[in-house]
C-alpha cells in the first residue's frame, strides 16, 4: 500500500476514527488509505466500514464544539469497538504489519473543558 512515506511503503497501520476517511491510516506519516487496499477479509473491511460510520454520535454538529449529554459514554463504546477491531486487524495481518489503535478524545476533552469552566 502506498502511504505519503519517503519509501511511499508502510509497515505500520493505525485504526482511527474520523468523518469522512476510511479507518485504516498510515501509523507514520497519518495518510489516511484506501480500506480497498488493505489486505484484510471482506468481513473485517465490512465490520470497519459499518464501525466507522458511527463515528461523531456524541457530538451535537449543531454547536459543533459541543456533545450529546451521553458523549462521553457514546465515544466510549466507540473506542472498546474500536479496540476490539483493531485487535481482529491485527490478527488478519500478523507477521506483515505492525497496527495501532488510535482512540477519539473529543467527547472527554470537551467534558473536561467544560469542567474546568463551569
Amino acid at each position: 500500500m502506498e502511504c505519503g512515506c519517503q519509501s511511499k511503503i508502510t509497515n505500520q497501520l493505525r485504526v482511527e476514527g474520523d468523518i469522512g476517511a476510511d479507518p485504516i491510516w498510515c501509523h507514520r506519516c497519518f495518510c489516511n488509505l484506501n480500506i480497498e487496499e488493505v489486505p484484510i477479509s471482506n468481513q473485517l473491511k465490512q465490520q470497519l466500514e459499518t464501525w466507522i460510520r458511527q463515528y461523531g454520535e456524541w457530538i451535537d454538529w449543531g454547536n459543533d464544539t459541543a456533545i450529546f449529554p451521553n458523549g462521553v459514554e457514546l465515544e466510549d463504546k466507540f473506542n472498546q469497538q474500536g479496540m476490539q477491531l483493531t485487535e481482529l486487524v491485527r490478527e488478519e495481518l500478523a507477521g506483515t504489519y505492525i497496527v495501532h489503535y488510535k482512540p477519539s478524545t473529543f467527547a472527554r476533552r470537551y467534558a473536561n473543558k467544560k469542567k474546568l469552566t463551569d
